[in-house]
């Protein structure tokens, strides 16, 4: 390859492929390391009094073969590399006949429009707060950083349980859980998009605040060592304005930033966990843990598989808009002299 540029992206291409497949890998696994047979639990479920023995071994034996847990696990383990090649995720253990694709193309639209948004609008109104706090500094600097060093510090499972008892419970002025009303059928219907959204308002607030106290300090430091380098000083003693100079300030600080907004879509997914299950939302958080606690094997993988998918497409999307923002790190990753 002679463009430096296209051969710098395959080689953090295959590095990315490495990953996942280690990511992969760890996430048929693990989830094999939670104690208890996911057959058993289910056999006993359907058990009722005086079900003969015979008739019960008869059904472990079938679920075992149906769900193919009676193969030895470097079997199943290549079963599962190449039905991911094919994009088939399996059958549900718990929700059976359900398929695991099905289940997670309902729930991620749900985490999709919840993730997204606060993610987004977190990361541009925290920076925007962290540099403007740096830049006024007084009194606005004072209070703007200590509440985003409160909302920063709050796990995500905390600011969603003490809304959910204020607003849902004590004021009963949004409602206590799910994506809509009980009884009410998806449409897109204006009704229905309208009681979406007043589900939708507390999860979303609990997870944005904590992403705009965390992104406002990141930026404020950033801004405030930018604000005094030398270039800064030098720019000044120039008579140049202060609205250019802070444009180059901005743009310098924004770097970390576009980091953190990477790893973002991995801590925040770790909070949807337990925010969509504290709302009840119907995501893929909340499908998540119900899979976690029944060792359902197939929707854990499923899950964790798309969580990982997001992680990597993302921080690869950062590496590639290094090198446009920043034409330093571009020439420091291609190699120019």
């Amino acid at each position: 390859m002679k463009n430096p540029f296209v051969r710098y992206l395959f080689q953090k291409l295959l590095w990315y492929i490495l990953a996942f497949f280690i990511a992969v890998s760890l996430n048929f696994f693990l989830p094999r390391l939670i104690p208890g047979n996911p057959v058993a639990v289910i056999v006993n479920q359907m058990a009722t009094g005086g079900t003969p023995s015979e008739a019960l071994e008869k059904l472990y034996a079938t679920y075992m073969r149906e769900f193919g847990l009676d193969k030895p696990l470097y079997v199943q383990y290549f079963n599962y590399l190449r039905n991911i090649l094919r994009w088939d995720l399996g059958t549900s253990f718990m929700l059976y006949p359900g398929k695991v694709n099905g289940l997670i193309g309902r729930a991620l639209p749900w985490t999709i429009a919840l993730q997204i948004p606060a993610i987004l609008s977190g990361w541009i109104i925290g920076n925007l707060l962290g540099a403007y706090s740096a830049y006024k500094g007084g009194r606005f600097d004072s209070v703007a950083f200590t509440l985003s060093l409160v909302f920063s510090n709050i796990p995500y499972y905390c600011l969603a349980i003490v809304f959910l008892y204020l607003l849902a419970v004590k004021f009963a002025i949004f409602p206590v859980g799910g994506g809509y009303s009980f009884g009410t059928v998806p449409t897109l219907s204006w009704r229905f998009i309208v009681d979406a959204i007043h589900h939708y308002i507390l999860p979303y607030c609990s997870m944005v605040l904590v992403a705009i106290g965390g992104q406002a300090i990141g930026m404020r430091e950033m801004s405030i060592y930018e604000l005094t380098s030398d270039y800064v000083n030098y720019a000044r003693n120039l008579g140049i304005r202060d609205e250019k100079i802070i444009r180059y300030v901005f743009r310098n600080a924004m770097l970390p930033q576009i980091t953190g907004l990477a790893i973002s879509f991995g801590t925040m997914m770790g909070g949807a966990l337990v925010t969509e299950s504290v709302f009840s939302y119907p995501g893929v958080g909340s499908l998540l843990f119900t899979a976690i606690r029944q060792t359902d094997y197939p929707l854990i993988q499923g899950c964790t598989l798309i969580i990982t998918i997001a992680v990597l497409v993302a921080n690869f999307l950062v590496e590639i808009a290094y090198g446009f923002i920043d034409p330093r790190i571009r020439a420091v990753q291609l190699g120019e002299k």
